[in-house]
C-alpha cells in the first residue's frame, strides 16, 4: 500500500506490531506541517525544529498509548505543544544575565532570535516579518489559538481539544489574540512609515 491511502491508524497498527517503519511514514506525512505550526508558535525556526523532533520522539514511545480518540495529528500536536511549554519553562528558569553569561564564559551570549539571523531578512518580505514579531509578541495562550486557527484552519472544537480549554476559552483567546495583533500590526506599520 503507498502512504497516501494507508490510514494513520494502520500506520500505527502496523508500528505497534512491530513495523518500526511504519511511523517513519507518518513523520513523512506530518513533519512539514507541525514544523510549520510550532515556528509559529515558537517564534524560532530552531527551537521549532528541535520540539518538532522532540515530538516525534515521545510519540513515537507513547504510541500504546493514543486512543484513537482524536485524530493522530491533533494528539502529536498536544504533545509538541506540552514539549514547548516545558522547554520554555527550562529555558525561563535557566535564564542569566548578558553580563554573568559574560563573565563565566568569557564570549557574548548569542541571540538566536530568527530577526537576528541575517538569512531570516533575505527569506521573507517584510510584511511576514511583521506578522511574526507581532505573533511573537503575544502570550503564549493566545499565539497557540490563533496560529491554530487563522495559519491551520482548525474549529474551535479542535483547538479546544489540542489545547485542553473549553471552547468558550479558545473564542475569547482567539478574539483578544486578534484584537491584540491588529494593535501591534497597525502600531508597526506607522513606525514604518515614519
Amino acid at each position: 500500500m503507498d502512504d497516501v491511502s494507508t490510514s494513520d491508524q494502520q500506520l500505527i497498527d502496523q508500528c505497534l506490531s512491530g513495523q518500526s517503519d511504519a511511523f517513519g511514514k507518518l513523520v513523512t506525512r506530518y513533519e512539514k506541517r507541525l514544523y510549520g505550526t510550532l515556528v509559529h508558535m515558537v517564534g524560532s525556526v530552531h527551537e521549532a525544529r528541535d520540539v518538532s523532533q522532540e515530538a516525534f520522539v515521545l510519540a513515537f514511545r507513547k504510541l500504546k498509548s493514543f486512543r484513537q480518540e482524536s485524530s493522530f495529528y491533533s494528539w502529536l500536536f498536544r504533545i509538541a505543544y506540552n514539549a514547548a511549554i516545558s522547554r520554555h519553562r527550562r529555558r525561563r528558569g535557566a535564564t542569566a544575565s548578558v553580563d554573568a553569561i559574560r563573565e563565566t564564559t568569557g564570549t557574548e551570549p548569542t541571540d538566536d532570535r530568527p530577526e537576528s539571523d541575517p538569512a531570516y531578512h533575505l527569506q521573507a518580505s517584510e510584511r511576514q516579518a511583521l506578522v511574526q514579531n507581532a505573533l511573537n509578541e503575544l502570550a503564549e495562550e493566545f499565539r497557540t489559538v490563533i496560529v491554530l486557527r487563522e495559519m491551520e484552519g482548525l474549529s474551535y472544537e479542535q483547538i479546544a481539544e489540542m489545547v485542553d480549554v473549553p471552547v468558550g476559552t479558545v473564542r475569547s483567546r482567539i478574539h483578544r489574540a486578534r484584537s491584540e495583533l491588529r494593535e501591534k500590526l497597525t502600531r508597526a506599520l506607522a513606525n514604518e512609515r515614519s
